[in-house]
């Protein structure tokens, strides 16, 4: 049994604690719910459990297909245990569908469909407010080695591709998702959640959204919404197991 020691951080959806294992924290999802750069704030009921359990299914997912992460283990109902890492200081975003900000910077209508998938970087600060950046940016700000940039990418391609064979199965389409890495004993490992705060997640038939943008976007039921997916998923990763 993992035994939670100090608190070391809070974010704007977890809190991290030391256990016993100086190798291993745990990580405890809120239902806090934050949106343009914190400045619309709230809560979604029952939000971090469902971010839990959906981050430790599909870490397992990964895992399974050769992406090395961070999880060990769901301990509670919103509480995972997770190797320690340091984590590189740039956010991955892959974007199969034009929504959200790709959408208005490249003018294109929300839900056209993109010939390739999008990559993007940018830099993890909130004072700075996560600029979108390159790897030019990242070599001279000594953010990540090249090599460690041709690895994020290659393991977010392939989340990418793994979580897209998951979700057709739940009838859903991953529009966009963000992801972060960090070192464990000089590892780059998946780190951070996935979840509905992390990706963009439409209903295939009717291109409902159900994610984060509910909240963002004042649309309602974001609770249902979060719960529906988390139903989905779950029976589409029972289905590949079978």
């Amino acid at each position: 049994m993992v035994e939670k020691k100090e608190f070391l951080y809070e974010g704007k959806a977890k809190r991290v604690y030391r256990t016993g294992d100086p190798d291993l924290y745990l990580v405890e999802f809120k239902d806090d719910a934050t949106a343009f750069d914190g400045l619309k704030k709230g809560t979604i009921t029952g939000k971090g459990e469902v971010n839990a359990r959906m981050s430790a299914l599909l870490f397992q997912v990964l895992e399974r297909r050769g992406i090395p992460t961070h999880f060990v283990e769901l301990v509670g109902p919103r509480e995972i245990v997770v190797k320690a890492l340091r984590i590189v200081p740039v956010e991955v975003v892959v974007r199969n569908v034009a929504a959200g900000s790709l959408a208005q910077r490249l003018g294109l209508e929300e839900g056209t469909p993109l010939k390739s998938p999008v990559l993007e970087f940018y830099y993890k600060s909130d004072e700075l407010h996560d600029p979108m950046i390159n790897e030019y940016h990242i070599a001279a700000l000594e953010l990540a080695t090249p090599d460690q940039v041709e690895l994020m990418k290659s393991y977010a391609f392939k989340v990418n591709e793994i979580l897209s064979q998951v979700l057709e199965l739940a009838e859903l389409i991953l529009v966009d998702f963000k992801l972060e890495f960090g070192l464990h004993h000089g590892s780059i490992l998946l780190g951070d959640e996935i979840s509905p705060d992390t990706c963009r997640f439409w209903d295939r038939n009717t291109r409902e959204k159900l994610d984060k943008d509910r909240f963002r976007r004042d649309l309602g039921k974001v609770e249902e919404a979060y719960q529906e997916v988390l139903q989905r998923i779950t029976e589409a990763v029972g289905k590949q197991i079978q």
